[in-house]
Parts: structure tokens; sequence; C-alpha cells
């Protein structure tokens, strides 16, 4: 039979309709653009090493959305053909500090966020994501939910093509948060509460002094300040990042004579503060975080 470039067009569009049966039939919810897949939601829960390979062999991918603890190095590694890959966010993942070498095959990732990595184990320091440095477009980095601590800030610290970081119930201190400083093009940061060690206290890792270090990130035009307990005290701090556009105050235990105050004296930013209840303040603040 002769093959035909109309018969070629047809087979090839065959081809990836089963293909992406298949991966609809992992449960992963698929978006396709002019023929193609671009986008995957999928929990990986119960994915063995078939289907990472299945998944992997999507290079169109553009938007990935994964969680499970089967996300390890090794199954990772089976995602490294994803090279279209923009933005991806992970919830659960389980990589060492070594498998985030993998993360160097996703050379236009603009956006990476990860949930809860590797939570509680001890393979984990967060060194590692200092191999994120190797990817030129990452300009949006979530850290989030995670057991590591002041060794992750260090490594996110040298990934200083961020534009955009968040981060919040980490392990980090005071003493972590000095690595921002090393983000030169940073111009949103949204910094939320350490979460408290199992059956010990630890350190606050963002209260009013922190704000001395923020202040020194002039290159700031977005902040959102979370899970703290703040004051009038951190206008000075405020007027000191001369870009600052956008200032988001939410899950803070702070009155809103102050907040009131602090608008007065940013009149040009725009403040959005939720205020928060009583039983809140001691459910989130006092309970949950120890403060």
């Amino acid at each position: 039979m002769k093959v035909t470039p109309l018969l070629l067009i047809a087979l090839c569009a065959s081809l990836q309709a089963a293909d992406v049966a298949t991966l609809q039939a992992l449960g992963a919810k698929v978006t396709e653009t002019a023929g193609v897949v671009t986008q995957v939601n999928v929990k990986c829960d119960a994915f063995t090493e078939a289907d990472f390979r299945t998944l992997g062999s999507f290079p169109t991918i553009k938007d990935l959305t994964i969680s499970g603890k089967t996300i390890t190095d090794d199954n990772l590694a089976l995602l490294t053909g994803l090279t279209e890959l923009e933005r991806l966010s992970s919830d659960g993942i389980q990589l060492t500090d070594a498998g985030y070498k993998h993360f160097a095959a996703f050379q236009k990732l603009k956006s990476l966020a990860f949930f809860h990595p590797a939570f509680r184990s001890e393979k984990f320091t967060g060194s590692g994501l200092a191999e994120l440095k190797a990817l030129p477009k990452l300009e949006r980095l979530t850290f989030a939910g995670s057991t590591a601590g002041d060794d992750a800030m260090e490594a996110i610290g040298q990934i200083t093509q961020l534009k955009e970081f968040r981060t919040w119930h980490t392990a980090q201190t005071q003493a972590g948060n000095a690595h921002l400083l090393k983000l030169t093009n940073l111009t949103g940061l949204r910094i939320g509460q350490r979460l408290p060690s199992w059956g010990n206290d630890s350190p606050i890792s963002f209260d009013e002094s922190t704000m001395a270090t923020l202040a020194q990130i002039k290159t700031l035009e977005s902040l959102e300040l979370t899970e703290a307990r703040l004051t009038a005290k951190i206008i000075p701090h405020l007027k000191a990042l001369p870009k600052l556009a956008k200032l988001k105050i939410e899950t803070v235990d702070i009155s809103a004579a102050d907040v009131e105050a602090i608008q007065a004296a940013l009149p040009n930013c725009k403040v959005d503060h939720k205020p928060m209840s009583e039983a809140d303040k001691e459910t989130m603040l006092t309970k949950k975080l120890r403060l």
C-alpha cells in the first residue's frame, strides 16, 4: 500500500488518539492544543515504571501537575523527555537531593512548585535545589510544606534568575531568610511561617524582625506576608522598598488601625488585608504554628 501524505497524517492522528486514551486510562486529565497534548494533571500514587514511561512519551506537554510518593529519582528520570515543559507543579514527590539533577532536562521551565517534597525524609536536606540554577528561564518557584530548612534556602539563593518566590510551612529559621538577599532579580515574594518541629519548639522563622531583611530586597514590587503577628512597626521597612506596589497581609494577627496606618504610609502601594477572627488566631497561629 502506498503511503500518501494524507494517509500519514491520518495514521499519526490515530496513534495520537490512542496514546491520549492510554494516558487518560491512568486517570490523567488531558488538554490538547492543535491536536497535541499540552497539559496534563495526574495523581501518580499507583504509577508503575511503565506508567511513568507512558507519561514521559508526550514531549509536547507544556504544563504538568503531578502528585504522589512514587515520584522518585529514578521515575523522574523517565520524564526527562518532556523537553517542552514550561510549568511543573508537584505534591508529595520523594526526590533525594541527588534527584534534582534531572531537572536539567527541562530547559524551557518557567514555573516550578514543590508542595510537601520528601516530607520527613533524611535523604532530602534541600541542598539539591541548587541544581535548578541551571534552568535559564526559571522565573517562579514555590517551596512549601517541607521539613527541609536553611540548606534549602541557601540552595534557593543560588537560583538568581528567579523573579518570584513563595515559601511557607518549612523548617527554615531567621538565618535562612538571609539567603533571599542573593535573589537580585526578585520582584515578587510570599513569605510564611515555619512548621513547628514535632514534639519540639522550633524558632519562629517570620516575625517583625524579619522585615529588616526583606527591606534590603529593593527590587520587590509585590509582597505577601502571612502567618505571623505584626504591627505598624513594620512601616519603616516597607517604606524602604522603593518599587513596592502590592502588599497582601493574610492570616496575620494585626489590628485594623495598624493596617490603616500602613496604607497611609504607602500611598502608592495597594494594601490587601484579610482580617482574622479570634477563633482563627487561636487555631492557626497559637495552636498550629505555636506563635
